[in-house]
């Protein structure tokens, strides 16, 4: 094959094939930085109101720096509720939640909100999708939780 008429494709075949055997070897001989963690940082447009939410759906606060900063763990799972708000960001935020039952899950969220004022937070029912049985839940600042029974 003549190298000096290379085409893109063919150069773009050669970075694949050379990063990958770099991935492999990195693999192989276990140099990869290891991830021990991933939480999110959730927004908030009312840091108090959506903490109560969060708490009262079972989420247990670990820490909470000034009202700033907190993170919420539910069944050895944390995400951080921050003090910060974009309304296009919130509205577009979600978080997919596996749940074992989602019509449970439902039949609680509807008493949390039922049982106190939290503005604009809302559920629907849950609702059969493709991939899973959905209930779908909006917290006070407009992030989407799809509480999920595959």
């Amino acid at each position: 094959m003549n190298r000096s008429r290379c085409s893109e494709p063919t150069v773009l075949y050669d970075v694949w094939f050379y990063a990958y055997h770099i991935i492999v070897l990195l693999q192989l001989f276990n140099t990869m930085p290891k991830i021990i963690d991933l939480k999110i940082f959730v927004p908030s447009k009312d840091f108090e109101l959506s903490l109560k939410f969060y708490n009262e759906l079972g989420w247990k606060t670990n820490w909470n720096h000034e009202g700033n900063l907190a993170e919420l763990e539910l069944s050895n799972h944390r995400f951080f509720l921050q003090k910060y708000y974009n309304k296009q960001w919130a509205n577009n935020f979600m978080m997919y939640i596996d749940v074992e039952d989602t019509v449970e899950w439902y039949k609680h969220v509807k008493q949390v909100i039922e049982h106190d004022s939290y503005g604009s937070a809302r559920l629907n029912a849950p609702k059969q999708e493709d991939y899973a049985l959905v209930t779908y839940v909006w917290d006070p600042c407009g992030v989407l939780l799809h509480f999920a029974q595959s």
